[in-house]
């Protein structure tokens, strides 16, 4: 057995780990600013997005420093680590890996460098033609950088710092303006040609020496926000993360523009037709409550979902309690609608994901109690609704049901404020094959019965694209209903695409 590393973690069932965060970016280009410290803080409010490696770069105007380690914000940076990183331009980024494995190599920022020039880069999403964009790197000087990285967002740093004339396949399809890139050259010219071949999902944070950019892909599958500071501008995947760093929320990053920003200003270009196609997970589970996607606040919209929810599979109950935390906003719009009081049934121990000691077996059996443990005075003898925000495998569930009914609830009612996960997610979320989803292969009756559960209702589709306020044509529903926006083919599929194909070794 491999042993624990200290780094975050909710695999108290090693088989039922939940959907995993896609990744969160910040960016910050201020020359009045401690731009490492305000990075560092982006990133703290950005740690729900991925807990496997966190990175910050910052650059002088001259050479750029990276700093990246495996682990947590606050684990990999200390103030004598923050003090070495000086400068008036940063790209930070906490990465839950899709595209490559979980090693260092592959932890962002990501940093190629040229004789001309450098680039650091954070990426959230994750690309469906890595192997396409890799072998743009045949016959150039740019798949070696003695790292051994095999990830997407290594392959799109090379060709972001390539000569465009190296790469004749860039090109094609990329517009009018195509020549006109080429024989200006640059960072800027590199990625305008290069992003129309990307496809999927990315919303990406990255500077060179000089210029901190932004990008998002057409369908903007993944949230990218431009805010403002008194002395300079940020970027991040979310507007909490403006509101830590005092920056005024501006404007979303549109679906196929590049922004660049410098001492001239904010510059912008759409280097694509946009195709709005928001990831509607975001919603669920993803965003942190207090952010604002499309104008519409999280956790109103999971507090509607919960009105809803309750007036589509009603119950007569006692008392309404959340799976927290992800579940509580849910559950409080449940209870208004329902009628039924709302209470505090489960207490939450935040702090088993981040123990240095495996559970001993007798400790493991009883899983998920080292996370959750019920509340016994509130539950005994009552009709209890336990609100979750989505069922993946369902063996969380199922703990949690027999758990209460060991506390002596006398039913156990499971609302969940999603329709069911039925298909994996190719566009930033390492969600488990579809024969490992339980709606995958189960009828919602025959996961009642798997659950143990006295009823099961799950929100419709419809109820919850309503809640978003968001027409269903600018949402993609994939993990829902199957339709992907993007196709992907099956060699396109997985983390571990670039495996063994020597990209970036």
């Amino acid at each position: 057995m491999r042993p624990p590393d200290g780094r975050l973690t909710d695999e108290l069932f090693p088989e039922d780990r939940p959907p995993r965060d896609a990744c969160g970016v910040f960016g910050v280009w201020a020359p009045n600013e401690d731009v490492a410290k305000l990075a560092y803080y982006g990133l703290y409010a950005l740690q729900h997005r991925g807990q496997e490696s966190a990175g910050i770069a910052v650059s002088d105007g001259h050479r750029i420093v990276v700093h990246k380690e495996m682990g947590l914000v606050a684990q990999v940076f200390d103030e004598p680590a923050l003090t070495t990183l000086r400068g008036h331009i940063a790209v930070g980024h906490c990465r839950y890996s899709t595209t490559g494995a979980s090693v260092w190599a592959n932890a962002q920022p990501t940093f190629r460098s040229t004789d001309k020039t450098s680039l650091a880069l954070g990426h959230n999403g994750n690309l469906i033609n890595t192997r396409e964009l890799a072998g743009l790197l045949a016959g150039t000087d740019l798949g070696s950088t003695g790292i051994a990285a095999t990830s997407d967002t290594d392959v799109l740093t090379a060709l972001f710092v390539s000569d465009l004339g190296q790469i004749n396949e860039i090109s094609a399809g990329t517009g009018p303006s195509a020549a006109a890139d080429r024989d200006a050259g640059g960072v800027e010219s590199a990625a305008a040609a290069v992003l129309p071949l990307a496809k999927g999902a990315y919303s990406l944070v990255f500077m060179d020496e000089q210029t901190l950019y932004a990008a998002r892909d057409p369908h903007g599958f993944r949230p990218l926000v431009l805010g403002r500071l008194d002395s300079g501008w940020v970027v991040a995947s979310e507007t909490a993360a403006l509101d830590i760093v005092g920056a005024s929320f501006v404007r979303e990053i549109a679906p196929g523009e590049l922004v660049s920003i410098d001492g001239r200003g904010v510059r912008s270009r759409t280097f694509a037709a946009p195709q709005p196609s928001g990831c509607l997970f975001e919603y669920v589970y993803l965003a942190r409550p207090d952010t604002t996607i499309s104008g519409r606040g999280v956790h109103a919209t999971r507090v509607e979902v919960g009105r809803r929810l309750a007036a589509e599979y009603p119950v007569d109950a006692d008392l309404v309690i959340p799976v927290p935390e992800s579940g509580t906003p849910a559950a409080i719009g449940f209870a208004e609608a329902s009628g039924i009081p709302f209470g505090q049934g489960l207490v939450k121990n935040s702090y088993v994901g981040r123990t240095f000691i495996q559970p001993s077996q007798t400790i493991r059996e009883r899983g998920i109690k080292l996370k959750l443990n019920p509340l016994r005075d509130a539950i005994a003898g009552r009709r209890i609704v336990v609100v979750d925000d989505s069922i993946v495998r369902g063996n969380t569930q199922r703990a949690l049901v027999a758990m209460l009914r060991e506390a002596g609830a006398a039913e156990v009612h499971v609302r969940v404020a999603s329709p069911p996960v039925s298909w994996p997610c190719f566009y930033g979320i390492d969600f488990a094959t579809r024969a490992e989803l339980i709606a995958g292969r189960l009828s919602p009756e025959e996961i009642c019965t798997s659950i143990g559960a006295d009823s099961l209702g799950y929100v419709s589709l419809a109820g919850l694209i309503e809640a978003t306020t968001i027409p269903a044509s600018r949402l993609c529903r994939a993990c829902f209903d199957g339709q992907y926006p993007v196709p992907v083919a099956e060699d396109d599929r997985g983390k571990h695409v670039l495996d063994g194909l020597g990209v970036g070794s």
